[in-house]
């Protein structure tokens, strides 16, 4: 039997599946930062408010590509080329899901639309992101190895989600309300697909690497698409619900360095 403990312990042991876990991370990290800053420099100007905590939350996801990279250069590894099947931003991308990197590379302002579209897309991949490092903080916050990163990389996720929680709720306040909940539900249900196919991707991809047994990974599988079966039921209704976060501004200031990595 194994747990969730001992699944990530397999895969942070092995250089092989570390080495992929690395890359996939890093890869979705550049490409938030990318995003982000694009976003920022095409905000609307009834929205230009907006713009320094965009491009601190661009700041964020590039600070944690490159710790991701740190991790890898530490145990003398390169990264690798992150497979298509387990690349998860640009599969929500061409699910719809946000803004199309075709919409960000022209030099045309976003609408405010636009902006709600953006938020509401990291209200629901924030949640997801939060929740997973939470539970690696609970399982490895105290690893000599990754510990320290992870901690960090959790705080700033913590920090994104109260940032979508608040900008949402003002804008709904501002007449918005409606569109949000409509963008947030189709969202999260687009989401928790994309998830699912992703997660089975990662899983197949790691069980050839580390030499699973065939009931070993179809447990795996079974356990995905009971998750799935969930969210798909009930989970999503937490992912589009908005309260107003303790961590008020969270954005604020300039993105925290990271010495270290």
């Amino acid at each position: 039997m194994f747990s969730a403990r001992s699944l990530f312990q397999e895969i942070l042991d092995d250089d092989r599946s570390f080495r992929l876990f690395c890359s996939i991370a890093a890869s979705g990290e550049a490409q938030g930062g990318w995003e982000n800053g694009r976003i920022a420099a095409l905000v609307p100007e009834s929205m230009r408010g907006l713009a320094p905590k965009i491009t601190r939350h661009g700041a964020d996801e590039d600070k944690h590509g490159r710790i991701f990279h740190a991790l890898l250069r530490k145990r003398g590894l390169d990264p690798v080329e992150v497979p298509p099947e387990t690349d998860y931003t640009m599969l929500l991308e061409r699910r719809g899901i946000g803004l199309t990197h075709d919409k960000l590379r022209r030099d045309e302002p976003l609408t405010e639309r636009d902006i709600v579209v953006y938020l509401a897309h990291s209200r629901i991949t924030e949640q997801r992101a939060a929740d997973q490092m939470v539970m690696l903080v609970k399982y490895f916050g105290g690893d000599a190895e990754v510990g320290r990163a992870i901690k960090m990389i959790s705080d700033d996720e913590d920090n994104h989600l109260a940032y979508c929680h608040e900008e949402l709720l003002r804008l709904a306040e501002e007449g918005h309300g409606r569109m949000i909940q409509r963008t947030l539900r189709e969202c999260a249900l687009s989401e928790i697909r994309i998830y699912r196919q992703v997660s089975l991707a990662v899983m197949e991809r790691m069980g050839r690497l580390l030499g699973w047994p065939a009931p070993k990974a179809a447990l795996l599988a079974a356990a995905i698409h009971v998750l799935y079966a969930y969210e798909r039921l009930a989970g999503w209704r937490r992912m589009v619900t908005l309260t107003m976060p303790e961590r008020r501004d969270a954005l604020g200031g300039p993105a925290p360095p990271a010495p270290a990595f």
